[in-house]
């Protein structure tokens, strides 16, 4: 069953093009690590259930933000580096760490080739909730651009985020393809939009009870999309 006509394609990030597998926690290992070093009270007074309190605290009192995962990140270590009596040049710093290793990901061995031989066929955005750096990755120049919630404002489903990917294309929601992981905010975000959607199932789970059914197709792997996407 193939795809056509598509002419163009969007791409979700964490666990389409790689493995988030313990990259959080990497990152958050390294950001402790950081605080440790350098400013110690943070760690020997908040513990990652404190932590999640103030993150829980900045929701409460900025809901506005929910979309943006840095910002979120960055105004919930304020809380806590200001608590000790810190600079903001702490909170900053230490976003700087936990970026460097939230970037620091495991690209699947089919994500280069095959986003290369796709290149040269469709134009291609990225399309993502999370604040991956898909320059620092590496793979950057695959894409005509790179939208993220914390510049749309909403996140994944919301229409708003695959109208901004169709705008950026210059194309119609049925011409464009969107292929992620996730049932709910990739494949059934995008089919209700109105676009093409690809759920990449990788470990073949049925689709699940509490969504409603949409039309979509279904790979186990990226590799699999040149041949979804051929000409009849």
């Amino acid at each position: 069953m193939s795809l056509q006509p598509v002419r163009a394609l969007s791409f979700d990030l964490d666990e389409t093009l790689w493995s988030l597998d313990q990259v959080i926690e990497r990152a958050e290992a390294g950001m402790a690590a950081f605080f440790r070093e350098n400013y110690p009270l943070v760690t020997e007074r908040f513990d990652r259930e404190a932590m999640l309190h103030f993150r829980k605290q900045v929701l409460r009192e900025q809901p506005d933000i929910v979309h943006n995962l840095g910002e979120l990140r960055l105004r919930t270590l304020r809380l806590a580096t200001e608590a000790c009596g810190y600079g903001p040049e702490a909170a900053e710093q230490a976003l700087a760490v936990f970026l460097e290793g939230r970037n620091r990901v495991q690209l699947f061995e089919e994500t280069h080739p095959t986003l290369k031989q796709l290149r040269s066929r469709f134009p291609m955005v990225a399309l993502t909730n999370g604040n991956a750096d898909v320059t620092t990755i590496g793979v950057g120049h695959y894409f005509r651009a790179t939208i993220s919630a914390a510049h749309v404002g909403a996140l994944k489903p919301s229409p708003r985020m695959f109208q901004a990917a169709v705008d950026s294309l210059g194309l119609a929601p049925h011409q464009t393809a969107h292929v992620g992981d996730d049932p709910e905010t990739d494949v059934l975000g995008a089919a209700q939009f109105g676009m093409r959607a690809v759920w990449l199932n990788r470990p073949g789970m049925p689709w699940p009870d509490h969504l409603p059914r949409v039309d979509y197709y279904e790979i186990r792997s990226v590799a699999e999309l040149p041949g979804l996407l051929a000409e009849d």
